[in-house]
């Protein structure tokens, strides 16, 4: 009798372990909260009273905040996406052509249960020329270089048509121009930031071709002529506009601002990379005769 009841209390244990190992566990979330207040901000940089839309840079900052959410995801508004769990967000907007650029971004933030609030935000961002980084490499080293005229080298100074990339009527000979032409150091400094700027260090003199001179309030004909050109410049670039190709030119071209001299005096201001390495460059520009001019620069 008693193996009996033993038998029987067995069983039932063994059918209340299966009974309780078939039951399904239940799980849950809580009360769902969709995020509430969502706010965005964003932070040009280099905005000021002359740069509304920011230094052209492209480079923007921006805070989300909402009740209750988990995350936020973004969309920069010019295909590019990006998530954060605080809210902050760095980006950097590129486009091939300077100019004023409108964009909107919208964030979402996520709370439990995927439930999401969502909030967008108009902006205008001016965006310089992106400078391709092999430029930026050769020309600065990612720090400061300096740079001197290559009058070891033939045609370090030249002239010739606009319609040609060489200097077609004249391409001097070594060390055979005037000692002014020589002694400048031209420094190209990286910002940092994808962007370059130049000091020109002329030892007090530059030398310019006569038909410039007047331009810069000077007169008389090819020679060396005292005027200021130091002080850190930031360069504009851009794609370059002579119709050259890839097989005579880097594609690439900058503006030095102020009196646009750089290393000697042409009357002009934009300079088109025609070839670079990171020991030497062959520049090209139009010079206030008309003419299309050239220099060739080494490492100091």
């Amino acid at each position: 009798m008693i193996k009996k009841i033993n038998f029987i209390t067995l069983l039932f244990a063994v059918i209340l372990i299966g009974y309780s190992s078939c039951k399904k566990e239940s799980y849950t979330f809580g009360p769902l909260k969709t995020p509430s207040g969502l706010s965005l901000s964003a932070t040009v940089l280099g905005v000021t009273t002359a740069l509304p839309n920011g230094d052209g840079t492209g480079r923007v900052t921006f805070t989300a905040a909402a009740t209750d959410a988990l995350l936020y995801k973004i969309d920069y508004g010019d295909g590019k996406t990006d998530t954060s769990y605080s809210g902050a967000f760095s980006h950097k907007y590129t486009n091939d052509t300077k100019g004023t650029y409108d964009y909107t971004v919208t964030v979402n933030a996520i709370g439990t249960g995927g439930s999401t609030s969502t909030a967008s935000k108009k902006f205008s961002l001016f965006t310089d020329y992106q400078i391709p980084a092999d430029i930026i490499a050769a020309l600065t080293n990612g720090a400061t270089k300096v740079w001197i005229t290559d009058h070891d080298a033939a045609g370090h100074f030249g002239v010739g048509p606009t319609t040609s990339f060489y200097p077609e009527w004249y391409a001097a000979s070594p060390n055979s121009r005037e000692a002014c032409a020589y002694d400048d150091e031209i420094s190209f400094i990286s910002d940092g930031l994808g962007g370059i700027l130049i000091n020109v260090d002329n030892k007090g003199q530059t030398f310019m071709i006569g038909a410039a001179t007047s331009g810069y309030g000077l007169s008389g004909g090819d020679g060396c002529y005292t005027i200021t050109t130091i002080g850190a410049k930031k360069l504009g670039f851009a794609p370059a506009t002579s119709g050259s190709t890839a097989a005579n030119s880097t594609g690439v071209q900058f503006t030095v601002p102020g009196n646009g001299i750089m290393n000697f005096a042409t009357g002009g201001k934009t300079y088109e990379i025609l070839a670079i390495s990171a020991t030497n460059v062959f520049l090209r520009n139009i010079g206030s005769d008309g003419n299309a001019w050239y220099q060739k620069l080494k490492i100091k």
